[in-house]
């Protein structure tokens, strides 16, 4: 059977995928060699289930990049967090990386992403009413 692989350099975000594959109700295989973490899992998924998971390792696979990027570079410790523009642009918000770490200690990606997006849409596309105004707005219609 062919297998679709999802491929790791740091333990952390192949942790959370792994949960998260699990929380799906699949049970992927994993292997882990000396600095390579695996999950596999058979190819023939629906392509929704397919598309959420590609979507999760997508996320997860930033967070990959940055730990292995912190991991290379000794001496010089920095994190980001990326930031999707609604004109397309990716830019890096450089973040603490101990304020980083107890973010990622309580939140998941997806979590952490959709504080920040949130945040992006406030910024670009500020919004004047209250909470409340938008709220009541929101249940009228």
């Amino acid at each position: 059977m062919k297998m679709l692989e999802y491929v790791f350099f740091h333990s952390q975000p192949f942790d959370q995928f792994v949960a998260y594959l699990k929380e799906l109700g699949l049970q992927p295989e994993t292997e882990i060699e000396e600095d390579c973490w695996e999950a596999r899992l058979p190819e023939d998924l629906d392509d929704a289930l397919s598309e959420k998971i590609e979507e999760r390792y997508d996320r997860l696979m930033d967070l990959n990049q940055q730990l292995f990027d912190e991991e290379q570079d000794e001496g010089y410790h920095t994190a980001g967090v990326v930031v999707n523009l609604k004109d397309g642009d990716t830019v890096y918000a450089k973040v603490d990386p101990a304020l980083l770490a107890k973010i990622m200690g309580v939140l998941t990606p997806v979590e952490f992403g959709d504080v920040v997006n949130a945040i992006v849409d406030a910024v670009e596309d500020p919004d004047e009413r209250t909470l409340c105004q938008r709220m009541r707005d929101e249940e009228q219609g």
